[in-house]
């Protein structure tokens, strides 16, 4: 497409509206539920995710650490409550009604329409299982498909190997690495970008579904087909 001087520019975007923030309560799922953060009611679950029993490997690419003192963990919650951005959720295992992890959505722009899906903190129990796949599909469903909003983004250490292999593996595109991008924990970081935009959106969506459907699974729990397959 290009302009009356002959310059190429980009695409005209009809009808498009400011979106909504997200501010909805429960994201309910199959497997889970996503719950805004409420310290007096998950406390105690995301305590052992969080708190001294968590391996210490498991905090090197997080921009925070792990909680040695219950306090400081209490005050930590208390905090992260009351955002809006980042909007903090619990991962709830529907079997067991434990929190076995948190995710938020982050850098909203509801005029640019982009939200940034961060603070994925799984419990190794949460790791690998269907219900960190739906939890992911969860949030991304309410930012792309509820709300219409036209980019999501997933971002990480460029180090983070497996953090990069999870967001190729949920449908999203690597976009490339913003060099010397933040210092965290005294350390550089090289940012990997990753994004969804709404146009991907269905067929992302489509294997998402596809591969949690239950008849993708054996009785023992292994699944039939990859998500790059289905």
């Amino acid at each position: 497409m290009k302009n009356h001087y002959d310059q190429p520019i980009g695409n005209l975007v009809h009808g498009w509206v400011t979106r909504e923030m997200p501010i909805k309560k429960i994201l309910e799922g199959r497997y889970c539920y996503l719950e805004r953060i409420t310290p007096e009611k998950h406390f105690e679950d995301l305590y052992e995710v969080y708190g001294p029993k968590s391996a210490t490997e498991n905090w090197t690419y997080l921009p925070l650490d792990k909680f040695e003192d219950p306090a400081d963990f209490s005050a930590y919650l208390e905090t992260v409550s009351r955002s809006k951005d980042p909007l903090h959720y619990a991962i709830i295992d529907k079997m067991t009604q434990k929190a076995l992890g948190t995710l938020a959505l982050m850098r909203i722009s509801p005029e640019q329409g982009t939200i940034e899906v961060g603070f994925v903190i799984y419990s190794d129990r949460l790791k690998k299982t269907r219900i960190a796949t739906e939890a992911q599909y969860l949030a991304a469903s309410y930012a792309i498909g509820e709300l219409g909003y036209r980019r999501y983004e997933w971002k990480c250490d460029s180090l983070n190997e497996p953090s990069k292999k999870s967001a190729l593996r949920l449908g999203f595109v690597f976009e490339g690495v913003f060099r010397q991008a933040l210092i965290y924990k005294g350390r550089n970081r090289d940012t990997a970008w990753f994004s969804i935009i709404d146009s991907e959106w269905p067929e992302v969506k489509r294997r998402l579904e596809s591969w949690l459907d239950p008849e993708n699974f054996t009785q023992d729990g292994k699944q039939k087909k990859s998500l790059w397959t289905c």
